[in-house]
């Protein structure tokens, strides 16, 4: 979002532990734990005509990774749902982005911070393409990472927690100063794992839709999302190790998640792919199950 408005001088409000404050006014101590040892864990959500999509399933994924960073949420998931709700109204966001987020606060300094205060705030603003249209309809440009998603046994790989983001950062920064829109990474093993924030899928000339199994990253509500719209189409889903040797195999490649949706891939490393009739009919998919009422899509359902 370069160009934009710096995201600590915006007009509107956030949701602060339990009540709305003025955006500029929502701070930290810079001795928050957080701030020092990664001990935050965080959502991404999308507002679409009024409605946040997946709602639910974000908090208590919210409430789980706080679960495994050794902490609890002081708010149930009803809870987190409505102050979710209630912010996007405040702001008037009718389609745009939510970001949860939930921290050790600043009353011990150290590695060990029992006794620290957990903290949640809320913010949601209007959110457009997370690439750019243009990149979207020809295929996003991607180029292998050096960082690897790390080992099951040194991190805890299945939280949404802020510091496992730190090498995609690292990632993103070293492809984009290369003219390439995102990064692939492997994971420990050298298996094909995600982009720096989706989750990859691809069809590798069998008309099966293939994607790696989500052992050490992100098992992503929209990866799961679409997984389930495509098998209503009867396509079939393969879950498994996928090697970066196979990518020159693959006709279709495209990535998920909230902030890319639905993302056509056009090139990975010297490997070039065209959008395809699979991908672009699960971008409609998606786009239409988004747009659709709750109420409606649970009655479809």
């Amino acid at each position: 979002m370069a160009g934009s408005a710096p995201f600590d001088d915006r007009d509107g409000v956030i949701w602060a532990d339990g009540a709305l404050v003025p955006w500029r006014e929502a701070r930290l101590h810079v001795l928050s734990h957080a701030l020092h040892y990664a001990s935050a864990v965080f959502e991404g959500e999308r507002v679409y005509s009024g409605h946040i999509f997946k709602l639910t399933e974000h908090s208590e994924r919210l409430a789980t990774s706080a679960t495994m960073l050794g902490f609890e949420l002081p708010y149930s998931v009803a809870e987190v749902d409505a102050a979710c709700r209630e912010v996007c109204a405040a702001n008037g966001i009718g389609d745009g982005y939510v970001r949860p987020v939930a921290w050790r606060g600043s009353e011990m300094m150290g590695v060990s911070a029992q006794e620290t205060r957990i903290h949640l705030a809320i913010a949601t603003w209007p959110w457009p393409s997370y690439f750019s249209p243009e990149a979207r309809m020809k295929g996003i440009r991607l180029k292998t990472a050096p960082w690897r998603r790390p080992d099951p046994a040194t991190a805890p790989v299945h939280a949404k927690a802020a510091g496992l983001y730190m090498i995609c950062t690292l990632s993103k920064h070293g492809v984009e100063a290369e003219g390439y829109d995102d990064a692939l990474m492997l994971d420990w093993r050298g298996q094909v794992a995600e982009s720096t924030g989706a989750n990859i899928f691809m069809v590798l000339g069998d008309d099966r839709l293939h994607t790696p199994t989500p052992d050490c990253f992100l098992d992503g509500i929209t990866r799961r999302t679409v997984i389930d719209l495509a098998r209503k189409r009867g396509i079939e889903v393969v879950e498994r190790p996928i090697m970066p040797d196979e990518l020159d195999r693959a006709t279709e490649v495209f990535l998920t998640g909230t902030a890319a949706e639905v993302t056509p891939v056009g090139l990975i490393d010297e490997h070039t792919y065209t959008p395809g009739t699979l991908t672009q009919q699960l971008m409609e998919d998606y786009e239409t199950l988004v747009h659709t009422p709750p109420d409606a899509a649970s009655a479809a359902e």
